[in-house]
C-alpha cells in the first residue's frame, strides 16, 4: 500500500512547495519520517528529490522575471561548499532528528504565511552578511538534506530584501545549488538507487511542473497548505518525542 501512497502525497507535496519556488524537501523528510525511514535514506533521497523539484521551479520563476541575480550570488557562494561539508557530517540520529524537527517547524510557518515584508522598500542586504547568512544556511541544509530555501525566503521578506516572488525565484537557484552539493558530498548514493525511487521522482517532477507552471487553485492551494502544515507539524512532533 505504501508502494501507492507515497508517491501520490509526494506529488501533492512537489506540487505546492514548487508553486512557491521551494524544492519540498522539508516536506519530503516528513513524509518519510511519518513513514519510519532512516536518516541514511531520508538525507540523500531528500536532497535527490530536491534537485528535480528546485530545477522546475527555477525554470518557471527566471523565465518570468523573478529572479535577481545580485542577490542571489552570496548566498550561493557562501552555501555550495558549506552544503558539501554538512552532507559529510555524521550526526548522532537523536541530534539530527532535533535540527529537524525544528526546521519543519520553520517550514509550517512559511506556509502558513507567518512571514511578510510590509510596506517596506526592497533592499539589498550587505554582501559580507549575506556569505555570512548562505554558509550558516548551507551547513544546516547539507547536516539534515534540505536544500535551505525554507529556510532562506523567510529572511528575505522579513528584512525587506526581496519582493514575495523574487524570494520564490532566488530561494529555488538556492535549493538547487545546495542540493546539489549535499549530493556531492554524501558521495554514496546507493540508497537512494532503488526502483521505487524512480518513481518517487517521476512523481515529484510532475508535481513540480505543475506547481511551478501554474500553482494549484487559491481555495484549493490555501486549504492543501494547511493540511501539509498539519503533516509537518505532526512528524515534528513525532521527532521530537519519539
Amino acid at each position: 500500500m505504501n508502494e501507492i501512497w507515497i508517491p501520490l502525497i509526494l506529488l501533492v507535496v512537489a506540487m505546492l512547495y514548487a508553486s512557491v519556488g521551494h524544492g519540498g524537501a522539508s516536506g519530503y523528510l516528513a513524509i518519510m519520517a511519518l513513514f519510519g525511514f532512516s536518516a541514511e535514506v531520508m538525507r540523500p533521497t531528500a536532497l535527490l528529490l530536491n534537485l528535480f523539484v528546485s530545477g522546475i521551479a527555477f525554470v518557471q520563476f527566471q523565465r518570468a522575471g523573478h529572479f535577481k541575480w545580485r542577490l542571489f550570488w552570496p548566498f550561493a557562494l557562501a552555501s555550495m561548499p558549506f552544503a558539501w561539508l554538512g552532507a559529510r557530517i555524521d550526526l548522532d540520529p537523536l541530534i539530527y532528528e532535533r535540527i529537524l524537527a525544528v526546521c519543519l517547524l520553520v517550514a509550517v510557518a512559511r506556509l502558513l504565511g507567518l512571514f511578510g515584508r510590509g510596506d517596506r522598500p526592497v533592499t539589498l542586504p550587505p554582501p559580507s552578511l549575506a556569505l555570512f547568512i548562505g554558509a550558516v544556511l548551507g551547513l544546516v541544509s547539507g547536516m539534515i538534506g534540505i536544500g535551505g530555501g525554507i529556510l532562506l525566503s523567510p529572511l528575505l521578506l522579513v528584512f525587506g530584501w526581496s519582493t514575495a516572488k523574487e524570494s520564490a525565484g532566488i530561494s529555488a537557484a538556492f535549493i538547487f545549488v545546495n542540493s546539489a552539493s549535499g549530493l556531492i558530498g554524501l558521495g554514496d548514493l546507493s540508497p537512494v538507487l532503488t526502483g521505487h525511487h524512480l518513481l518517487w521522482i517521476v512523481a515529484v517532477v510532475v508535481g513540480g511542473t505543475i506547481g511551478g507552471r501554474t500553482g494549484a487553485l487559491r481555495i484549493t492551494e490555501v486549504r492543501l497548505k494547511q493540511v501539509l502544515s498539519a503533516v509537518l507539524m505532526l512528524a515534528s512532533l513525532k521527532l521530537f518525542f519519539a
